[in-house]
């Protein structure tokens, strides 16, 4: 799940060479800054301080590093930096020294990054007592900013643009809720290897199950070992079908192949695959798909391209680390498999496995509506559009995800268990994809069951945003899925019998919520640590739209009335108001205050209601 920026620090490598200016220097393709240097003599400067303003085409998460003439021997000392709101304060650690004899610069990183949420001009304040060169920012390895240069951003455009991706991407708009499903070798061990538990593991790296070769640095001949007991239950597809659809999702993701390199499809590019690695000996992703489609689901494969611990070598990374060593860039080897990696290359990895094995999904699954691509950390700008352009060509009408590399993907997704805030602007339409507990695959020891209410939150919090929610189930060996997690989407699924109508086809309102603070699912870590401290009150709303109508949902219960103030007189004419499931009639009037409700007889659920304002003219 990376990014690789090694296309772009050599074009911009390339640059640096050919030009030399006291001027600020912004480095930018003509679609993205990945690269802003800020020379000291061209800063506003006082005594241990330095000011810049620069330009900033792209926001994201970025490296601050601090360059100093020649090849230093003593610490940077302390040193603190200010830019968009927050502050760094650290002793950055000595990384790098690069250049010739003679010329050499050192080059100091923070370990934290500076999140630039807006495009446009940008202040930075750095103070040091120890004199400094210049200030680097540069884009966190793993943050995907954009393209790499222009080489292919016309013909990625059009093929977006068809007509076949756009009404796709209507489809996907509109179904808003989704079932994924990380299911694989893996699922068997339940995050345990030899008595041990993932958190017991001597790699770092996530802590997620289906990271348990990477975890256990697992020979791959050992690893193998695992697919001659896996034999799961055949009515596995039809079960997980009706529970998606039991729980009102729209649409179906698997792991058809993970960062394991094991395919849950018959593949005849690889016999690391179901149909001849394992005593099941049928493929069951058609047979999920085919399932799916007769309950009248979506269906979508999750495809690590990047990454494949079996048959991808080292994942590219020796040759970025290289590259990135001579520009003082940090590499970071999560995710590669460096301690078996296979014989071939990456790049042939790529060409007689990755590539292959997608057309045959794309073959065997005309109806296939998107691929969910993963692991891209290192590929070539090169690779990552020449997977883009195989799925077009294949099927125009399948959507691919941000994951693919580079921006070529149809659609973003905000991250793994992470939830946009109501300000930040996203360049595309956006997917939140999280879990029912903490990890994706199965671990047998996680209990940390998020609750119904906890879930709705997100379904609704995401929806108010004008995003999907792609929520993650992790079925055991056998292909059963945890009672605890399949309760929660069915109690889901009875809330969205009533209430669905303020979920599936709306768009975001003027105003998404009203009363309970923007709390962010800062990330499967994060919710992991922290877990689930929301609060709600009756007089916390969040708000959908469609059409004429705005969709007011809360999550508590009133005792009496309750006023909604965003829809004060000011932001439109109220006509008529509807609690979802309740065809009695709900006392309403609206003032400069807001549209005060009368709910003493309402009849509403366990987890809150839903409001349908009908108003006079579109807001």
């Amino acid at each position: 799940m990376r990014l690789s920026i090694l296309a772009v620090l050599l074009v911009v490598f390339m640059t640096a060479c050919k030009k030399e200016t006291n001027e600020v220097e912004t480095k930018i393709s003509q679609k993205d800054n990945f690269w802003v240097v800020l020379n000291s003599e061209k800063a506003q400067k006082t005594e241990g301080e330095w000011t810049w303003e620069f330009q900033l085409d792209r926001p994201g998460d970025y490296n601050i590093q601090i360059f100093r003439k020649g090849k230093q021997d003593t610490a940077l000392g302390e040193v603190s930096v200010e830019s968009a709101g927050m502050t760094l304060k650290e002793n950055p650690e000595t990384i790098f020294v690069i250049g010739e004899t003679g010329k050499e610069e050192t080059i100091s990183q923070f370990a934290k990054t500076i999140k630039l949420n807006e495009a446009g001009l940008q202040t930075l304040t750095l103070r040091s007592e120890t004199p400094i060169d210049k200030v680097r920012i540069t884009p966190q390895y793993s943050k995907n900013l954009g393209f790499g240069t222009d080489k292919y951003y016309d013909a990625w455009l059009k093929m977006h643009n068809a007509p076949e991706k756009q009404q796709a991407l209507e489809w996907f708009k509109q179904a808003k809720f989704g079932m994924f499903i990380h299911w694989g070798l893996y699922s068997q061990a339940g995050g345990i290897w030899k008595g041990k538990r993932m958190e017991e593991a001597p790699a770092i790296g996530p802590k997620v199950s289906e990271w348990l070769m990477y975890k256990f640095e697992i020979p791959r001949n050992e690893y193998a070992e695992l697919a001659k007991t896996f034999n799961p239950d055949k009515t596995f597809a039809q079960n997980i079908a009706k529970l998606a659809k039991d729980s009102g999702m729209k649409y179906v993701v698997i792991t058809s192949k993970h960062h394991d390199g094991f395919a849950l499809f018959d593949s005849k590019v690889s016999e690391f695959d179901m149909v001849d690695a394992t005593p099941y000996k049928a493929d069951v992703v058609k047979e999920l798909y085919d399932a799916c489609l007769a309950e009248g689901l979506a269906f979508g494969v999750y495809y690590s391209h990047g990454n494949d611990w079996y048959d991808g070598a080292d994942g590219n990374f020796k040759n970025v680390k290289k590259v990135n060593d001579s520009l003082g860039i940090l590499s970071h080897p999560n995710g590669k498999n460096l301690w078996d990696p296979s014989p071939n290359t990456h790049a042939e990895y790529i060409a007689q496995k990755a590539l292959p094995q997608v057309r045959e999904l794309l073959e065997a699954l005309p109806e296939l509506r998107l691929i969910w691509f993963d692991g891209d950390g290192y590929i070539t700008e090169d690779q990552a559009f020449e997977f883009y352009k195989t799925v077009y060509n294949s099927n125009p009408k399948v959507l691919v995800n941000r994951r693919v590399g580079f921006d070529f993907g149809d659609y973003l997704d905000a991250g793994d268990n992470k939830i946009p805030s109501a300000s930040e602007k996203m360049t595309k339409y956006f997917e939140t994809c999280g879990t029912t507990n903490n990890s994706w695959a199965y671990k047998s020891y996680d209990d940390d069951w998020k609750s119904t209410k906890e879930l709705l939150y997100y379904l609704v919090d995401i929806a108010s945003k004008g995003g999907n929610f792609l929520l993650n189930i992790g079925p055991d060996g056998e292909g059963h899925v945890p009672e605890q997690s399949a309760q929660g989407l069915l109690e889901i699924g009875d809330w969205l019998k009533t209430n669905g109508e303020a979920i599936y086809g709306t768009t975001r309102w003027t105003t998404t919520r009203e009363g309970n603070e923007d709390a962010l699912l800062g990330g499967t870590e994060h919710r992991a640590k922290k877990g689930f401290s929301q609060t709600f009150s009756a007089h916390d709303f969040w708000f959908t739209a469609k059409e004429n109508k705005v969709y007011a949902i809360a999550f508590v219960n009133p005792e009496t009335t309750v006023v909604i103030k965003s829809l004060k007189l000011e932001n439109g004419k109220v006509a008529s108001v509807r609690l979802l499931g309740d065809s009695s009639e709900i006392p309403w009037k609206q003032s400069v205050d807001g549209l005060e409700l009368d709910l003493t007889h309402a009849k509403v659920g366990t987890n809150g209601y839903v409001l349908e304002i009908i108003m006079k003219n579109k807001k």
